[in-house]
């Protein structure tokens, strides 16, 4: 064999090598594109099912308090059944900024109050706390045939996002009827 056709087979040789490399290598190229791919799929498809993250937490401290962190105005009827899971019947009610309930809602535990010194020793002041972004249920306060009653009005100014009215019924209570508060300033 001469040298020419030596090298004309050399040659020959190297090339289909070189293509069997392209071939795995944009096989494994196309692989990687389709694996990514499916897990840009995935980011966005699994929140999309699962929907958005929870609009609250609730946890149970060892002194007999329940703790709530408040995230988002929704899933009231999913909150008022983790209560009641904990041993709390409440009525949960998420309002509009410079509104508030109507007053008409039930009998208050305990009767009405009168002064601050009379509202500090009421169980409406007891029953629920804030503390930083969260509060804090104190459940001996709401007896049997109670329900507490949480009403969150949204404040688009000021430190916090949210006010809380809390306040302990007296048997049934009545829906929530939303009005404009005179007290907040807007």
């Amino acid at each position: 064999m001469r040298f020419e056709e030596q090298l004309l087979m050399d040659l020959k040789t190297e090339m289909t090598a070189r293509n069997e490399r392209s071939r795995r290598v944009g096989r494994r190229l196309l692989a990687g594109a389709a694996v990514a791919g499916l897990a840009a799929a995935a980011a966005v498809a699994v929140p999309l099912l699962t929907g958005p993250g929870p609009a609250y937490a609730v946890s149970e401290n060892p002194n007999g308090t329940i703790t709530v962190e408040l995230k988002e105005f929704r899933d009231a009827d999913k909150l008022e059944q983790d209560l009641k899971d904990l041993g709390v019947t409440a009525d949960v009610a998420y309002l509009k900024p410079y509104t508030k309930c109507r007053d008409d809602r039930g009998a208050l535990a305990g009767g009405g109050y009168d002064t601050p010194e009379e509202w500090r020793a009421s169980v409406h002041y007891k029953v629920a706390r804030p503390a930083g972004k969260s509060f804090v249920i104190t459940p001996r306060y709401v007896g049997e045939g109670q329900t507490l009653v949480l009403e969150f009005t949204e404040n688009p100014k000021g430190p916090y996002t949210s006010q809380l009215n809390a306040m302990v019924i007296e048997g049934s209570v009545k829906p929530c009827v939303p009005e404009h508060d005179p007290t907040q300033l807007g």
